[in-house]
Order: C-alpha cells, then structure tokens, then sequence
C-alpha cells in the first residue's frame, strides 16, 4: 500500500521528468547539440519525411529514446 506521502513523492517526480523531457525535446528541436545521459552521444531528432519508421528523439545506441507523434 502506498501512503500520502510516497504517492506526493512520486507525482513530483513523474512532473520534474516530463519537465525535463519536454526541455530536451524543445533544445533538440531547435536544433542545439543535446547530449544522451547515459553515453554522451548527440541526441538526433528522426521526422517521418527522413523515411524512418520510428519519428522521435534519440542516440546511435538507443539509450534515449522519445518517440514523438507528428501529424
């Protein structure tokens, strides 16, 4: 069972890292060198009229990856 103070916890984390996201996502796509978190690799932004299957946000080795819906 999960009390108050663990699920407030748990909300403002869930917030701060859609924050962040949505952070990366607006640097990425103005065209700034984002870095991955994880291996250092620049962030890429991959559109539907590149052809790729899977439009989004990520690294060479996949470690981030934000798959965006474009319509």
């Amino acid at each position: 069972m999960i009390d108050i103070k663990q699920f407030s916890a748990l909300q403002k984390k869930s917030k701060n890292s859609f924050a962040n996201q949505r952070q990366l996502m607006k640097k990425v796509m103005a065209g700034q060198t984002v870095l991955c978190p994880a291996c250092q690799q620049p962030l890429r932004l991959q559109t539907p009229e590149q052809g790729t299957e899977n439009s989004g946000i990520r690294c060479k080795k996949g470690c981030t990856d934000i798959q965006l819906d474009f319509v």
